[in-house]
């Protein structure tokens, strides 16, 4: 693990970088991680815009957000002109966190996009007012390669990819790889794996501390120093639909993304 400094503290907002939480296969970490880290960076007092970007809305959830009461939603920002991004932004409990929240609309605008004209640049445009308020805007990606993880692909500056330390998640990810190097080809030449990030590790066991190995092998100084460990706490954070970083500040994982926090203010300030 190498030495990462306290970040400093910004004297002005604005420069987003756009950062997508990308993995087809389910249940790997997105949601979470796109939390945390949101909240960690938050701390850190950068201004952060997270985007739920999943029709089953479940980023919204996790922040306490009951997706089906609200009138206006990411779909709304994307497929109606006269909605705008402050008309969709609500606040989170987390001070410097903000949210676009999601509901089962959103799986619409797959279908009706495929008509339109720049239809992987949509969600591009209805972000485009959002990079001169915020630091770091954070998408979470639905489980799929389709067009919304498309969209927020050719709307990012960077990808993270949460991998679940277990076999059948390693599959997946020469996939995921293809596409982003196609998007990267085709519609967005500035994006880059600003990296990969083992969750749901257990030290304990031999086949978690196997899969890390090949991970490394596999993709070298791009996986994280920071791993996320299995913890329960993750589970109850849920639940209170608040992040880990207030809902157990002292646990493991709480620890972990204020480590991953600084670590990719790292490498984003390298790059």
């Amino acid at each position: 693990m190498p030495t990462l400094p306290e970040p400093t503290p910004v004297a002005e907002h604005g420069g987003a970088r756009v950062v997508s939480m990308c993995n087809q296969k389910g249940g790997v970490g997105k949601t979470t991680t796109t939390i945390n880290l949101g909240a960690s960076l938050a701390d850190y007092g950068r201004k952060v815009l997270l985007v739920d970007f999943d029709p089953q809305g479940s980023l919204s959830v996790g922040l306490g957000i009951n997706p089906h009461d609200i009138d206006l939603t990411v779909y709304n920002l994307l497929m109606q002109p006269d909605v705008g991004l402050h008309d969709v932004v609500v606040p989170t409990g987390v001070p410097g966190m903000d949210l676009l929240p999601s509901n089962i609309d959103l799986s619409a605008a797959e279908v009706q996009l495929v008509h339109e004209v720049g239809r992987e640049q949509t969600l591009q445009r209805a972000l485009a007012p959002a990079l001169a308020e915020y630091d770091v805007i954070l998408i979470d990606c639905q489980p799929s390669l389709g067009l919304l993880t498309v969209n927020a692909l050719t709307a990012s500056h960077g990808v993270i990819v949460p991998l679940e330390c277990e076999y059948f998640a390693l599959r997946g990810v020469a996939l995921l790889k293809t596409t982003i190097d196609k998007v990267r080809e085709r519609l967005n030449p500035g994006l880059e794996i600003d990296g990969v990030l083992g969750t749901m590790y257990d030290g304990r066991t031999l086949h978690s501390r196997e899969v890390l190995e090949r991970l490394v092998e596999a993709w070298g100084d791009t996986v994280f120093h920071t791993v996320i460990r299995r913890t329960v706490k993750f589970s109850d954070s849920t639940v209170a639909g608040e992040p880990i970083t207030s809902y157990a500040p002292s646990s493991s994982g709480s620890d972990s993304y204020r480590q991953l926090a600084r670590e990719v203010l790292v490498r984003w300030h390298d790059a």
